[in-house]
């Protein structure tokens, strides 16, 4: 994902240090039960759609933005299917940071699938029984996205970024 700028402000007073950070991910369901994926220009990968809010935007609203820019379609989001803290990332630059995300299941409005910005290579929906290698826990997100279950909450699970 590319760095925002208002991220890139703080880091030139921060430096490298542990920034913790929002971040939104979306499950996105077309009429047909296919789920929205996108293969990352970053690391080559296929991945949910996801980012980080701009100050003061709410959470939905990020994330139907995100969806849009990254690939050209328009959704809804329905419901928070989970809130956790990620693992901590160092990036090549050195930067690190640990994302607190909530991911929504959403539905796709409008819009035609293709890719609508230099983060992805590739834009494409996916049957459920066809989904390509994910990221770990994307695929444990999909599942909760098609279940009834309420928000889940991650407990009892602390993850620390150690210190370089």
């Amino acid at each position: 994902m590319a760095t925002p700028d208002f991220i890139r402000a703080i880091r030139a007073s921060a430096g490298h240090q542990l920034l913790l950070l929002p971040g939104v991910t979306a499950v996105v369901f077309d009429d047909d039960g296919r789920v929205l994926l996108a293969r990352r220009a970053d690391s080559g990968e296929w991945a949910l759609i996801g980012g980080i809010p701009e100050p003061g935007e709410q959470p939905a609203a990020a994330v139907e933005r995100e969806v849009w820019e990254e690939t050209a379609v328009h959704c809804e989001a329905e419901r928070v299917v989970l809130v956790q803290t990620l693992d901590p990332v160092q990036y090549p630059n050195k930067d690190r940071c640990q994302f607190m995300d909530i991911t929504f299941r959403c539905r796709a409005v409008d819009g035609r699938a293709r890719v609508n910005d230099d983060e992805s290579l590739e834009v494409a929906w996916f049957s459920l029984n066809e989904l390509p290698g994910l990221p770990e826990g994307s695929r444990m997100r999909i599942e909760r996205a098609l279940g009834d279950e309420p928000t889940w909450f991650e407990r009892n699970a602390v993850r620390v970024a150690p210190e370089s």
